[in-house]
């Protein structure tokens, strides 16, 4: 059984350390934990990571955030993976830091990559984990935030953050999405 696990960022050095790169950031480590690398391919970064009998399929467009649909829509059809076996990692103002939330499908939530997802699928029933960013920053400074790099008190532990985003995606198919959000939501 295939799963696609696509992790919103944007491209580029300048958004490597970036609050809205948390997607990116997930699945690298995904990959690292199994000495596996991502390869440039159509519309995206790509990796396979094999877990327990499972396939994931990890994506990092490299279209930027607000064209994001066209790599899932791609490597869906590609990979001939269902919309029910989709998982989007994204980041999330509405989240205190570190609060992972996973759902079955949603709205977008203001957040244009998944506004884009949405739009090219035609459906907002895609699961989505959420990463929780927080909003500490004034009036009109939201897009400096998100797209600033983590300060120092939450560096102490986004490395526990993003191993524990990383076990969430991997029972996003090992145990399905409804046992996984009782899992990981709680907490």
């Amino acid at each position: 059984m295939k799963f696609l696990i696509v992790g919103l960022g944007n491209i580029g050095s300048e958004y490597a350390s970036t609050r809205h790169n948390i997607g990116f950031k997930v699945l690298d480590a995904l990959a690292g934990a199994s000495n596996l690398f991502f390869k440039s391919d159509r519309y995206a970064d790509v990796c396979e990571l094999k877990h327990k009998g499972k396939m994931f399929i990890l994506i990092k467009p490299t279209t930027y955030m607000n064209l994001s649909g066209n790599a899932v829509r791609y490597w869906m059809q590609v990979e001939k993976i269902p919309m029910e076996n989709v998982l989007v990692v994204t980041d999330d103002l509405a989240l205190p830091y570190g609060k992972l939330r996973m759902r079955a499908q949603g709205s977008d939530g203001g957040h244009n990559g998944l506004k884009h997802i949405t739009q090219i699928l035609a459906s907002q029933n895609y699961a989505r984990l959420r990463f929780g960013i927080s909003s500490e920053f004034s009036k009109g400074q939201q897009i400096d935030y998100v797209l600033g790099e983590w300060n120092d008190e939450e560096k102490k532990s986004l490395t526990e953050h993003i191993e524990r985003a990383g076990k969430a995606v991997l029972s996003f198919g090992l145990i399905g999405v409804n046992r996984a959000m009782n899992e990981f939501n709680t907490k």
